[in-house]
């Protein structure tokens, strides 16, 4: 399935929707060497976020951090606010709910912190499709990388 939009891969490199969760790898905006890997979970809308080495993100007390946000933002510009909304069973009067829309409606819901268990599952996802940059360009298909979205042709 094509990417809702193509977007800029600098601060959310990977963004999936699996697992019953919105999960991904966001860039930190202070150090060039810390990622931050959050997750919100279908249905309930607990979350959580935390860094490469699983210390706790200093921003997600008790609520979203701008890490969350900046998920959330990322997956309606790759899979369309439609999708994501389904698939976290957020309920929107909207046809077509935006990131600011799903964001607030999940914040209304007071969701829960979990702890952050599968970001180790998560993290190692994304270091997995990060090896396929090493292959040589190819036109074939490659199912696993439908999240980098198709900016131009393979030569």
């Amino acid at each position: 399935m094509p990417p809702a939009r193509a977007r800029k891969l600098a601060k959310v490199p990977f963004v999936e929707l699996a697992d019953g969760r919105l999960q991904g790898v966001v860039s930190s905006g202070s150090d060039i060497g810390r990622v931050y890997v959050s997750s919100v979970a279908a249905g309930s809308y607990a979350f959580a976020c935390s860094t490469n080495n699983n210390r706790p993100c200093g921003g997600a007390r008790g609520s979203y951090c701008n890490h969350i946000r900046a998920l959330i933002d990322e997956a309606v510009l790759q899979y369309g606010g439609r999708r994501v909304a389904r698939y976290l069973k957020v309920e929107t009067a909207d046809d077509e709910p935006n990131a600011v829309g799903l964001f607030s409606d999940m914040v209304t819901a007071r969701p829960s912190q979990e702890d952050a268990a599968a970001a180790a599952t998560v993290f190692s996802r994304f270091l997995r499709h990060l090896a396929y940059l090493e292959f040589a360009p190819a036109t074939g298909p490659l199912p696993e990388m439908h999240w980098f979205p198709p900016t131009r042709a393979v030569a």
